[in-house]
């Protein structure tokens, strides 16, 4: 596998926001998720469930509610600010925001045939609102009630709205305005005492049922033409906070305050009889804390919370197989980098939402054999905390290979700084007048005397950098048009190459010396998870979602020999199998042959001189291959060398010196920065 002196990272502190609210697309398989900062993330199901899009937060937006609309291809979301807003998912910011003028705004919503949203507001009012090609414009508002709104769902006809609030569901006719029913919840709780109920969330089924659940841990099921309870299940001791039904309204999932998912199938009482009723099936406990949303899409369950897991449970009665497809996935990490490493100067800029951190690597005199822990020298120091500027949380940052320069990027703004070092005191310079270009990635040529900045349709604007000063030197075009924005940029270590890629596959090649276009990757069917040039020869490694690796010869602008054969001969089904996608790739120079991945669940050192291992092979078989002699090891090897000890691993770089650093963040340091789960009564305490 190679021998290297690792520095083992764990005092990055970074704790994922909490999951508020999500919404699933099934015309475009995709999953909008709005967490508490802010923050709006696209993951792409179809593409080995890819968070292919991330739009960052602010602290004057407080999401309470998202939706999709105009089938999959605009996002909208509401909050406590009044505002509703829609999402450019080119751009990736926010595309405009109106305000209802209704106080906090609870929940929004589209009707079924994609012509209007409806929002629920404070102050007890529905507002309904006409969808056109640019905007959405105010129609009118529904008869206004006493209390605030809670949430609220469309009939599938479109024809009527049903809200929930405190004690009571109400029934709203669309196109009178008009309040039809009101219905009221039993006060009593399961212990008889009388207490407040408050629905959290209904539903409705196109037989014209609603579906609530509320406070008292009630999920109730209504008759929507004459308002009379036709059932109702004590699901929990607890709150019930959010609810979804499937699109074949046969399933349905719910949250609650304890972190129990509890689904409900709609089933025939007896085989062979044609009535059916609601039960109870499946209880699922994947989150520590609250489950704040659920989404239910054709095959599987879809939850989030307080805990920032978003967890995927397939339906088993709904896969082919019953093996990969069928494996539970729960996301915790962002599938991007929110560290990088100034190589030269052995320093690691860490990414928060609303700083920077600059570390400097301990040092150590001490040399070992494989697995010694050797004893630090020097100790890491924290260099520089920078806030950042305004409200807007940062979108991506990063620092030149020799740390002098350091560059981020919120959703408006774009940032420079130059970094001094005297022994070990270190002063920031701000560069003024900085070209601002809407920045979505950043990267420093490997002479820092450049700053590529990945734009919205696939550009890159290189600004060329002087001692305190940056000017706009140059745009990189796409050779054709694209709506799709920089997805991952890299360069390579002699500075004449720039590969740019997007989320719908497109990796284009710039020679940056004489700024132009030098040639594009074969467009492949899965988007790229990270990309990474070759140090000697040029060639431009490519992970994609589907757990590809692939490698391009820029030189000869096709694919090397190498990659033909792992398109020939397939990658080993436990690599492809994997959940977690790849999102970084670094080579060692003593070794050409070597290339070096990661994800967060284990650390590849991938040989390309060894061969591919097939199914039967064991793929991790480093430690079976330590007990065999010289010659019977060297005939079990293969390509793939794997360890699981780092885990999970957010980060992984190769400094000057030949050492590595890996960025770990373990899931129990995480907890601990967590607010205390629901108090649960247990047997015995």
């Amino acid at each position: 596998m190679g021998e290297f002196k690792v520095h083992r990272i764990r005092f990055f502190d970074y704790v994922p926001s909490g999951v508020r609210c999500m919404a699933y697309s099934d015309q475009t398989d995709r999953l909008a998720v709005a967490r508490n900062d802010g923050s709006v993330e696209i993951y792409n199901f179809s593409a080995n469930y890819y968070q292919e899009k991330i739009i960052p937060g602010d602290d004057r937006r407080s999401t309470e509610s998202v939706c999709w609309a105009a089938a999959g291809e605009r996002l909208f979301s509401a909050g406590l600010n009044g505002e509703i807003i829609e999402y450019d998912l080119n751009k990736l910011c926010v595309k405009y925001s109106l305000d209802a003028f209704g106080g906090p705004i609870w929940g929004i919503a589209a009707n079924p045939s994609n012509t209007h949203l409806a929002v629920c507001c404070e102050d007890g009012s529905v507002k309904l609102f006409s969808i056109t090609p640019e905007k959405i414009i105010f129609e009118k508002i529904l008869d206004r009630q006493k209390d605030r709104i809670l949430c609220l769902a469309w009939h599938p006809s479109g024809s009527q709205i049903v809200t929930g609030s405190v004690n009571v569901i109400k029934v709203f006719n669309v196109s009178s305005g008009h309040l039809l029913h009101t219905l009221k919840l039993d006060l009593r709780s399961v212990s008889g005492r009388k207490r407040k109920s408050i629905v959290w969330s209904v539903a409705v089924l196109s037989c014209g049922e609603i579906i609530s659940a509320d406070s008292t841990g009630k999920l109730q099921f209504w008759e929507i033409k004459n308002g009379t309870l036709l059932r109702t299940y004590n699901v929990a001791s607890c709150d019930l906070l959010c609810l979804a039904v499937a699109k074949t309204e046969d399933s349905l999932l719910v949250g609650t305050a304890q972190g129990v998912i509890f689904q409900f199938q709609h089933l025939a009482i007896q085989a062979g009889k044609p009535e059916q009723q609601w039960i109870c099936t499946k209880p699922f406990r994947y989150h520590t804390h609250d489950v704040r949303a659920v989404a239910h899409s054709s095959t599987a369950l879809i939850s989030g919370g307080v805990d920032g897991h978003i967890v995927s449970r397939p339906l088993m009665e709904k896969m082919q197989t019953k093996s990969y497809e069928a494996a539970l996935r729960k996301i915790t990490f962002p599938h991007r980098h929110l560290i990088s490493c100034a190589q030269a100067s052995r320093l690691l800029l860490f990414q928060f939402p609303e700083h920077l951190e600059l570390w400097r690597l301990g040092q150590t005199n001490e040399s070992g054999i494989d697995g010694d822990l050797l004893n630090v020298s020097q100790e890491e120091e924290l260099l520089l905390q920078l806030k950042r500027k305004g409200s807007e949380c940062i979108r991506c940052s990063t620092i030149s290979h020799c740390g002098s320069w350091l560059s981020y990027a919120t959703t408006s703004r774009l940032f420079l700084h130059r970094l001094h070092y005297d022994n070990n005191n270190i002063s920031i310079t701000r560069v003024p007048k900085v070209p601002q270009t809407g920045a979505l990635q950043l990267l420093f040529s490997p002479d820092a005397k450049r700053l590529y900045v990945g734009s919205e349709g696939g550009r890159v604007h290189v600004l060329e950098l002087s001692e305190g000063a940056c000017q706009h030197r140059h745009t990189l075009e796409p050779p054709a048009v694209s709506s799709h924005p920089v997805h991952l940029l890299a360069a390579s270590s002699d500075g004449s190459l720039l590969a740019v890629a997007s989320a719908n596959s497109q990796i284009d090649v710039f020679n940056v010396k004489e700024l132009k276009y030098e040639c594009s990757v074969p467009q492949y069917s899965s988007p790229p998870t990270a990309i990474s040039i070759h140090p000697s020869i040029n060639d431009l490694v490519i992970a994609h979602a589907d757990q590809q690796v692939l490698e391009f010869s820029i030189a000869k602008k096709q694919y090397t020999d190498w990659s033909r054969k792992v398109l020939q001969y397939g990658l080993h089904r436990d690599w492809v199998e994997r959940d977690t996608p790849i999102t970084g790739i670094a080579f060692n120079p003593s070794r050409p042959d070597h290339i070096l991945m990661h994800d967060n669940y284990m650390f590849c050192v991938l040989d390309k001189s060894l061969p591919l291992p097939d199914d039967k092979t064991a793929l991790v078989n480093q430690k079976s291959l330590k007990q065999l002699s010289e010659s019977a090891r060297r005939s079990h090897a293969h390509a793939f060398k794997i360890t699981r000890k780092f885990q999970p691993l957010l980060f992984m770089d190769l400094l000057d010196d030949g050492e590595l650093v890996l960025v770990e963040r373990p899931l129990t340091d995480i907890l601990t920065r967590l607010p205390p789960p629901m108090k649960q009564k247990k047997f015995a305490t």
